[in-house]
């Protein structure tokens, strides 16, 4: 007997909404919207969520770097300042190397240039490539990989030697016509280099992108020293688990190094590796509330809708009412009529908003070529977002229909 009540409430349901068809697909597409807003932004997120965390854990994500605190670096809500030091000297910074016995790879490099221009015979790249002068370590510890050719040698950077590594743009910028450049001899600045590797690509997204150059730290200060040049110590310990531990000893001896007094705050960076992507993840945070706020408010217009067309639905249909309560059709019967039709149109609203918004998600992440993961949570908050915007919407005017007098309605024109 309930089934049977259950199908003949759909079933009116259903003829009542393709009588309306205009108004219902209507309020339909407007919740279809606000889900798919929701869902497409929300499924978005999630992807580039995947892909920064994929990115920095290609960039070394278990290291971290102590850098000059003369750049005012501010992570998150820790903001630092210049105190004694502006710059970490290479006689500081390889004495560290010497002394740290941790289980860990420790790496000196620093910024020749941020805008060289490299050449090779006619070519030459645009002077947006930046220069580093790095050791034999860094490669590894930065998480680059070299796609042919190979990486400088402890010899090569003790003995100053003329050489490079390039980045995938540069090489391709320089060497066309399926010219091998491992050997060949490229010019920065007047210095003659001779190219023993290319690194594999990161992609554009990637921080630093492939517009980049490497050459020995030793001949780096050699031919691009300036007054108070500042290095950079890349510290990748053994064992993941053991970043905080490593980065305190760290820490404790680079304080010895600088000679600071045990009352003395450090007066360098420390940064792991894993705090940027966390604060650009603390920032996307931001956007999905935002996209969260944007969905809801659109969802709250659609159910303002959707009351409105179940209201007019009630006042044409008062006839019908009475007929149907003349034939013995409780308040309750009546009720649940008019609910079930509200509930539906937001259930169809919500279906075609989902498919919508995972086909944003699945355009994004192909897009990104990142990972793609179908966004249950967010597919059954929308299923029950809908249905509580169907529920609101046709309570008062399921109240009203079943409170019509028979007698009135069948009377009404």
């Amino acid at each position: 007997m309930r089934r049977g009540l259950f199908t003949e409430n759909v079933r009116i349901a259903f003829r009542s909404i393709r009588s309306n068809r205009v108004r219902a697909v209507l309020t339909m597409s407007i919740i279809a919207f606000g889900i798919m807003a929701l869902v497409g932004i929300l499924t978005s997120i999630d992807a580039i969520k995947g892909l920064l965390k994929s990115q920095f854990s290609t960039m070394g994500a278990n290291s971290f770097s102590i850098s000059s605190r003369g750049m005012n670096i501010t992570i998150g809500n820790s903001t630092t300042r210049v105190r004694n030091y502006s710059y970490i000297s290479y006689r500081e910074a390889s004495l560290f190397r010497e002394k740290f016995t941790a289980p860990a790879t420790v790496s000196i490099s620093f910024n020749a240039s941020s805008l060289a221009t490299i050449k090779y015979g006619q070519e030459k790249t645009n002077p947006n490539i930046s220069l580093r002068g790095v050791d034999e370590n860094y490669l590894g510890v930065s998480g680059y990989d070299i796609e042919y050719g190979r990486n400088f040698s402890t010899y090569e950077i003790g003995t100053t030697r003329h050489m490079a590594v390039l980045g995938s743009e540069v090489s391709k910028a320089l060497f066309k016509d399926m010219v091998n450049p491992i050997g060949q001899e490229i010019i920065i600045g007047g210095l003659r280099l001779e190219v023993i590797g290319v690194l594999k690509s990161k992609g554009s997204s990637f921080v630093g992108g492939d517009n980049i150059c490497f050459i020995p730290v030793t001949t780096g200060r050699q031919y691009f020293s300036r007054p108070n040049m500042t290095y950079t110590i890349n510290v990748m310990p053994a064992d993941q688990g053991s970043l905080d531990i490593i980065s305190g000893e760290a820490e404790g001896l680079f304080r010895q190094i600088r000679n600071l007094n045990p009352a003395d705050p450090s007066d360098f960076n420390i940064v792991k590796s894993d705090n940027i992507v966390n604060l650009l993840l603390e920032n996307i945070r931001y956007v999905t509330l935002a996209a969260t706020m944007i969905g809801i408010i659109t969802l709250f217009g659609a159910a303002i809708g959707l009351m409105n067309i179940m209201l007019v639905s009630v006042t044409e249909r008062t006839r019908e009412i009475g007929t149907r309560k003349a034939l013995g059709a409780k308040p309750s019967i009546i009720r649940q009529q008019f609910l079930f039709e509200s509930v539906i149109i937001g259930q169809l609203g919500g279906f075609f908003g989902i498919i919508l918004g995972i086909g944003i998600g699945l355009l994004i992440s192909g897009i990104l070529s990142s990972p793609f993961e179908v966004p249950w949570v967010w597919i059954i908050m929308g299923v029950v977002l809908c249905f509580i915007v169907g529920v609101v919407s046709g309570f008062f005017p399921a109240m009203k229909a079943a409170s019509i007098d028979p007698i009135e309605a069948l009377r009404y024109e």
